[in-house]
């Protein structure tokens, strides 16, 4: 429990820094370098605040495809939460291809900034160590899909980008260069160390650079940010079984001095920033987007989509302390379910109760599945040693955590999260509200029906902020006289 309690304080550090009035709250999916932070206080209802337009945009879902209209947001599309000048904003990402900042009591528009397609990831704040002026001074680095004119054999395909914090102006853009990946968007929410950004892009490659605008030249015809290395995550056998389905969809995790992601080519990776190399792999063989989550005990949750392999999708539960091959805790499988063009397992990632359990509850984790049903286990403890699953290939079995509630909440691909005594779940049916105790007794407390969701929610002093795919971002809360 030491190593966490660390982590947590580097945590504090890095993303509630105060240097002139600003703070970050939620400076990156799901919060923090574990990915498994997503506010402070969460509400005891859910009426509806507030609501602002966030409006609709064309895309195309492949280069055979027409035109299509999204509105609202989507998956990711988590919201970041940032205090200016003892003001609150609520930034978010929009399929009308716009990232927008929003005042959280005027609610109106601060600034808004255009990509050229729909924005679907969750972007990550970098504090600039050394500006050259206070614009420099917070970046959002942010990803969309490919641009609505490009396609993916386009000479320039500018799908990441740094924005700044205070004016939404544009400070650089990153070609995301042709691969035998298929796309060439970016979804995943960038990891930060020091000056360095660790993110994986939708062509299937993992990239180290600084987002200093100082360090960034013109390449290409376009003023580009400094890239120290590139790897690319498939190997001419991963081709063959994936086709060009080899797409980086996740964010990495930070554990003990490694950094941790998941690949559609079907690897779990751990890069080594000390030898400059991945020198630890896990292979699965599905397509995995969700993201690998960091628990207390030093594990990484995986979810796992049932794709390419023959058996059931779901969450595994890995120690990378250990070999490979040595490596699983547990896993948990879940049930077949077709939706859209998926097959069944998890989509999104886990959510763990880590950051705001103060001891008094269980170790939990939970996470949605296209079966329809929202399942939490305690992390740390097993089922009796005769009961053991298949693996999501049908070659090993392996022991399954402790089941503590499940419930039929609807097909999902976001994220579920706990705070405090509370959990959060979001779908295609909306918004639920439960409380828990120790003993891992659920209790319903109330609904948002009126929206279907992709995205995943954070929370903020009993607020709730979430974008949904009805065209709107909710504030949900308790609503007292004064609202």
């Amino acid at each position: 429990m030491l190593r966490f309690i660390i982590v947590l304080v580097i945590i504090t550090v890095n993303l509630h820094s105060q240097d002139k009035g600003s703070k970050i709250f939620t400076g990156t999916f799901l919060g923090n370098e574990t990915r498994s932070y997503y506010g402070n206080t969460a509400p005891e209802r859910l009426d509806l605040l507030w609501k602002v337009e966030l409006g609709q945009g064309k895309t195309r879902i492949n280069s055979k495809g027409g035109e299509v209209l999204w509105k609202g947001c989507g998956w990711t599309g988590q919201p970041l939460l940032v205090e200016m000048n003892d003001t609150l904003y609520v930034i978010q990402g929009a399929f009308d291809h716009n990232l927008k900042m929003f005042n959280t009591v005027t609610h109106e528009k601060k600034w808004e900034y255009k990509f050229d397609d729909v924005i679907k990831g969750t972007g990550t704040i970098w504090k600039n160590p050394d500006p050259r002026n206070p614009d420099e001074e917070y970046i959002i680095l942010q990803g969309s899909r490919l641009g609505l004119e490009n396609t993916t054999h386009s000479r320039l395909v500018p799908s990441f980008r740094g924005i700044s914090l205070t004016t939404g102006e544009e400070l650089w853009r990153m070609n995301v260069r042709k691969t035998r990946s298929y796309s060439r968007d970016v979804d995943g929410s960038p990891l930060v160390s020091g000056d360095t950004v660790y993110a994986g892009l939708e062509n299937s490659t993992f990239i180290g650079f600084t987002p200093d605008p100082a360090r960034a030249a013109i390449k290409d015809t376009i003023l580009q940010p400094e890239v120290y290395f590139e790897k690319l995550l498939y190997t001419q056998k991963d081709v063959i079984k994936h086709g060009g389905n080899l797409v980086m969809e996740s964010s990495p995790a930070y554990l003990d001095g490694k950094i941790y992601f998941t690949s559609g080519s079907g690897y779990v990776f751990g890069y080594n920033p000390a030898k400059g190399e991945i020198d630890w792999k896990f292979f699965i063989g599905s397509d995995m987007d969700g993201s690998a989550v960091v628990t207390s005990d030093s594990c990484l949750l995986i979810p796992v989509e049932k794709q390419y392999i023959d058996g059931h999708g779901g969450v595994f539960k890995l120690d990378p302390s250990k070999e490979p091959d040595s490596s699983v805790v547990w896993y948990f499988p879940v049930r077949d379910a077709k939706l859209s063009s998926w097959e069944g397992g998890i989509i999104g990632s886990p959510g763990i109760n880590d950051a705001t359990n103060d001891g008094s509850l269980p170790t939990l984790a939970a996470f949605h599945a296209l079966d329809s049903n929202v399942y939490v286990v305690d992390y740390t403890k097993l089922e009796p040693d005769s009961i053991k699953v298949l693996g999501p290939n049908k070659k090993h079995k392996y022991r399954t955590p402790k089941l503590v509630w499940e419930k039929n909440v609807g097909p999902s691909i976001s994220t579920p999260i706990f705070v405090g005594d509370k959990l959060i779940t979001t779908g295609y049916w909306g918004l639920r509200l439960f409380k828990y105790d120790k003993d891992g007794n659920f209790k319903f407390l109330d609904d948002f029906p009126y929206s279907a969701f992709e995205s995943t929610p954070i929370v903020h002093d009993g607020k709730l902020y979430i974008g949904g795919k009805t065209g709107y971002l909710y504030c949900l809360g308790v609503k007292n006289s004064d609202e």
